[in-house]
């Protein structure tokens, strides 16, 4: 099951700091947790909020919210965020997705 996950942040600046220092973080932590990372991206729209968006997937079956729990409970979680002020994430939206059949596989 893929999931998109829309952070929306305080600044551009608390925006490219969550993608250029901590999200390469995740990008190691993750993994451990059963969560593959598709890719993540920065919107770049002046006129919008900063937002931080990535594309992740879980095994067949699993419990997100339970993975997502435990790793938001983790200390390799908090590691990842070590130095930055998470107040500056103002919002956080999760979607599943579901891919449309025929498509081949990420």
């Amino acid at each position: 099951m893929f999931q998109l996950r829309t952070y929306t942040l305080a600044s551009a600046e608390a925006a490219d700091r969550y993608l250029s220092v901590h999200w390469p973080r995740h990008l190691e932590s993750l993994p451990a947790f059963g969560i593959t990372v598709h890719g993540v991206w920065r919107s770049v729209d002046p006129d919008a909020p900063a937002r931080v968006l990535a594309l992740v997937s879980f095994a067949p079956g699993a419990d997100i919210a339970a993975v997502n729990a435990a790793y938001m409970q983790s200390d390799a979680f908090r590691a990842d965020m070590d130095g930055f002020d998470v107040s500056a994430i103002r919002a956080v939206e999760a979607q599943l997705l579901a891919t449309l059949p025929g498509l081949p596989p990420l």
